[in-house]
């Protein structure tokens, strides 16, 4: 029962401060991780976010289930889910109640205004990160820039960043050919 109370209290937290979407969770998820690292890796947590990204639904819900499923089956899924969901819930009935009323109050102008400013940065924060992961292999930072870069990925997200400014597929297109290069010279190793 009380890895389901931890689920739930941990994905509370991500969810009621992590304003603006769900790679605004991932400082959260990444604090999560070295907190709980029996729940996932800060590898994990970017298969997590790559996986999330290319599913439908949202990602901060989708990495939520997902590592609900993971640390406690079914229950699990549906407890961290919850967790991650019951403060937007509360906060949109809450509100709900007053927006109308002072929707005009400059005040109120003002915090969402600063709201915004505090998505971008935590979302940047979050993009960081993943690069970090992604393109670094930071646990061989100590051996020097050279050692830790993970060159067919930084070449691959060359290849697609020029391929996606030239050819105008659908996003997807460029998700799956990722996924079957990686696949394919197994990244994961890399």
């Amino acid at each position: 029962m009380t890895l389901y109370i931890q689920l739930f209290v941990e994905y509370f937290k991500t969810g009621l401060f992590a304003v603006g979407g769900g790679l605004a969770t991932l400082p959260f998820l990444y604090n999560m991780s070295d907190h709980h690292p029996d729940w996932f890796t800060h590898s994990q947590l970017a298969d997590m976010v790559a996986v999330s990204e290319s599913t439908p639904g949202p990602i901060g819900v989708n990495m939520a289930t997902y590592v609900g499923f993971t640390t406690g089956g079914l229950p699990g899924a549906l407890v961290a889910t919850l967790g991650l969901i019951t403060p937007s819930v509360i906060v949109i009935l809450i509100v709900a109640q007053f927006l109308k009323r002072f929707s005009e109050n400059v005040l109120v102008k003002s915090a969402f205004y600063g709201l915004r400013a505090a998505s971008v940065a935590m979302i940047s924060a979050a993009g960081i990160l993943v690069v970090k992961i992604a393109l670094f292999r930071p646990e061989l930072f100590s051996q020097g820039i050279a050692a830790a870069v993970n060159f067919p990925a930084v070449l691959l997200a060359a290849v697609l960043l020029v391929a996606m400014n030239k050819l105008k597929f659908h996003p997807v297109v460029f998700l799956a050919a990722s996924a079957v290069v990686g696949i394919v010279f197994r990244f994961a190793g890399a």
